[in-house]
């Protein structure tokens, strides 16, 4: 008797999942800081740095791409 595996999602699909998790958090530590010790003086070159203005919000949406990939991919059949 051949048991039937009738998960919607496969390893491969958890494995992509966490991922495109790590990618958004990390995306997200990225945009953090950027506080000044002083509430009086605003530091353009903090806030509006090139990691926090460019490069985060990029990784926060390919990890969502990379997310969406992980639940539309069609796991193995074994």
């Amino acid at each position: 008797m051949e048991k039937k595996n009738n998960t919607l999602f496969g390893k491969q699909n958890f494995l992509w999942m966490a991922i495109g998790g790590v990618v958004v958090i990390l995306g997200i530590l990225l945009m953090t800081g950027g506080k000044s010790a002083d509430p009086n003086f605003f530091s353009d070159n903090e806030v509006y740095s090139f990691r926090r203005i460019t490069i985060a919000p990029l990784l926060i949406i390919a990890g969502f791409i990379i997310e969406v990939y992980a639940i539309m991919k069609k796991p193995k059949a074994s």
